[in-house]
């Protein structure tokens, strides 16, 4: 069945279906995120249709020229099918690529700034700068290889995570209670947005990097919490109360950290 948000956007729109891998929040909770934050149905094929894993495995992950219905080929999961949305006006469009994603949803699920090209482009900026940083924590556990298991590389993890925690993760903290900062001068963002003044992708985005950091490092978060406590303490307990993502986070549908982006090794934490 397929997920079914409280109704907050009086819009139509097409049965999205997002197109990711099973049991695990990863890369598609970006996705899931702005969704549910915007009240607006769709199917997480994967977790939620019979066989939908090889739907996902046929469209994101074939060896042929193209995805399906005539779109160019998917690297890699996660992708979003829009029913009707083709170049035609009845085949689907297939999209990957998390913030392509987001920024094809972002004006059409109401999570950007209305009637403001220059506010839109800071979502998208404020969004892959916090991808960036999802991306670096990925790579605690994975410094050398994806292919091969982190107990093959946990030498260079340690040193990795060290890195990443005494040094990266102050420089995006920073960036981003700037950015609050700014917004709330700039835009009447109330120190809660990090763009404009209401809930943007850019909020759904960061937030998840940060829940995934408190997942990964739990140590490390709660120490850097006094010296962050805009970014860590007030904007992370405003945007999980949001109408839409406060239903979403404490039901089942929210899948549960394992063995995905965010891990936590308690080795790779401060210690």
């Amino acid at each position: 069945m397929a997920a079914q948000p409280s109704a907050k956007k009086q819009r139509t729109h097409p049965q999205y279906e997002l197109l990711y891998h099973p049991g695990i929040p990863g890369r598609g909770e970006f996705v899931r995120l702005a969704f549910e934050a915007a009240g607006v149905a769709y199917t997480d094929t994967a977790n939620e249709v019979k066989d939908g894993y090889s739907t996902v495995q046929q469209i994101c992950m074939n060896k042929g020229t193209e995805s399906a219905d005539g779109n160019p080929p998917v690297f890699s999961p996660p992708a979003l099918r829009v029913p009707g949305a083709g170049k035609d006006g009845k085949s689907a469009l297939v999209i990957a690529q998390t913030p392509n994603i987001l920024f094809y949803l972002g004006e059409k699920l109401g999570l950007v700034p209305e009637d403001d090209e220059p506010g839109r482009y800071h979502v998208q900026q404020v969004a892959l700068t916090a991808l960036d940083l999802n991306n670096e924590v990925h790579d605690t556990h994975h410094p050398i290889a994806v292919m091969k298991y982190y107990e093959d590389q946990k030498d260079e993890a340690l040193k990795k995570s060290q890195d990443v925690r005494e040094n990266r993760l102050p420089k995006f903290f920073s960036y981003f209670e700037k950015t609050l900062k700014f917004n709330e001068k700039a835009s009447g963002g109330q120190g809660k947005y990090l763009v404009g003044d209401k809930l943007t992708y850019a909020d759904t985005t960061v937030w998840q990097v940060l829940d995934g950091c408190m997942f990964a490092f739990p140590k490390e978060m709660e120490t850097r919490k006094e010296e962050f406590s805009d970014l860590l303490v007030s904007f992370y307990d405003n945007i999980k109360q949001e109408s839409g993502l406060k239903q979403y986070l404490t039901s089942k549908r929210r899948l549960p950290y394992s063995m995905g982006v965010f891990r936590h090794y308690p080795e790779l934490d401060r210690q």
